[in-house]
This record gives structure tokens, sequence and C-alpha cells, in this order.
């Protein structure tokens, strides 16, 4: 059985390094697509290709550029000729506060959670049917409440649900297309211990989630959904029920 490609937008750090390393243990090939991090990208491919040999490849684009659509999933279906799954991983967080937003806050923040997921995977979605293959997004349960200070990225976010549906109904029966929305697993930089403790008294479960809680649900999402589409899995301890 020759294995599946995997593309990761966003895979050099954080929860897109974790997926890599997960399906790459599953025994897929993994092209780890990154804008800025490259010595951090190429060292989880080096980290990747000593387990297996040939197993990992590297990919850079800025996806706020027209041209990266093309370039990075060419580059990435060059890999193995092949391409069974694009998760739509990169992300721009950062607050936008009302009086003070500006077109540029718009064009990276829309840019990187929606519009990029939109282009690449009308890229893909040709190599992806050749192999009934999936697509993945990445939202966030503030797509549907919104977070105060963050109303560009919770809007991206909330059309990124929209997108994923409406590219299950596109892309089908070839193509299936589902989300994954992570609550709180990673905390933003610098977050202050009162945030934290606030955030955590939402969450039914009363904790944080780790790493393997949003991988088992992309490795579930690629091998065992086979009749799943157009749904979003919410990762979050049941923080998405709070009122």
């Amino acid at each position: 059985m020759t294995s599946k490609t995997v593309l990761i937008t966003g895979a050099a750090h954080r929860i897109g390094a974790a997926i890599a390393r997960e399906l790459h243990a599953c025994g897929m090939n993994i092209v780890i697509h990154h804008n800025q991090s490259s010595e951090v990208a190429a060292s989880l491919s080096d980290e990747l290709n000593r387990t297996r040999s040939n197993s990992a490849f590297v990919v850079q684009s800025d996806l706020l550029e027209a041209d990266s659509y093309t370039e990075t999933i060419t580059q990435a279906h060059s890999f193995n000729n092949r391409l069974d799954v694009l998760i739509n991983n990169a992300s721009t967080f950062f607050p936008t506060i009302m009086g003070e937003i500006s077109l540029q806050d718009w064009q990276s923040i829309i840019g990187v959670n929606l519009q990029a997921p939109l282009f690449l995977s009308q890229q893909a979605a040709p190599y992806l049917a050749e192999h009934s293959g999936c697509i993945i997004n990445l939202t966030d349960i503030h797509a549907l409440r919104p977070l105060k200070d963050h109303s560009l990225y919770s809007t991206a976010k909330a059309g990124l649900i929209m997108l994923t549906q409406s590219l299950a109904k596109e892309l089908g029966p070839s193509i299936r297309v589902n989300g994954v929305s992570p609550g709180a697993i990673l905390w933003p930089e610098n977050m202050p211990v009162e945030k934290k403790q606030e955030t955590l008294s939402k969450v039914i479960l009363e904790r944080k989630g780790n790493l393997d809680d949003i991988t088992n649900a992309i490795r579930f999402l690629i091998n065992e959904a086979d009749y799943m589409t157009g749904q979003i899995l919410n990762i979050d301890g049941g923080r998405s029920l709070h009122s």
C-alpha cells in the first residue's frame, strides 16, 4: 500500500508540528509548509527523515501572495507525485481593536485564515480526487462565540466553518472536507495566569487539553471517517457549551 502524502500548512510550530509528527508516526509522508520558519521546518524535516528516509519535505511560501497557492500545491504534489490530504492549519492571530482596525489587518487575518484555505483547496482538489483524499481545516471555538477585541479573527474562522461545509458539497463525493475546532490546547504566548484561569472556568472538564487531543482527531478524520464530510469536531472540553 502506498503511503499517503499530507500537506500541512504552518507545520513548523505548535499544533502543525504535532500533527506532522503524529501522521508521520502512522506511516504517512509529510510536506511541511512554512513561511518564515526555515530553520525550524528544516529541523523537523530532518527529524522525520532520520526516522524514515525520504518521508518529509519542506515547502516555503507566503500565503498572502496570490501566486503562492499554485506554487505550494505543485511543490507538495511533486514530492511523491501524489497528494492525499491537505490540512489547512496556518493561522494569523492578533487583537484588532474596534476603531483601530486597518485594511492591512483585514488582509493579513482574512488572507491566511480564510483566503488561503479556499485557494489551496481549489488547487489541490484535482490531485486529492485521484486518491479519494480529504481536506481538514483547523477552525476555532471563537468562530461561533466571538473573542473580544478579535473581531477579524473570529469572523475569519466563522467563514472557515462555512467554507468547510461549502467545499464538502462542492468537492463530494470524491473528496471529504471536515474541520477540527480546538479549544484551550496551547496558550497564546505571554498570556496572564488570571486569563488562563478565567478561560478554564468556562470549560466543563475544568482543564486544558493537550496536543494529542487534536492529533488524534486529525488521524481519525483521515483514516476512520470515510462516511463523514462537512462536519466540525469540537475538541474543547465542553467550552463551546458555556453560555
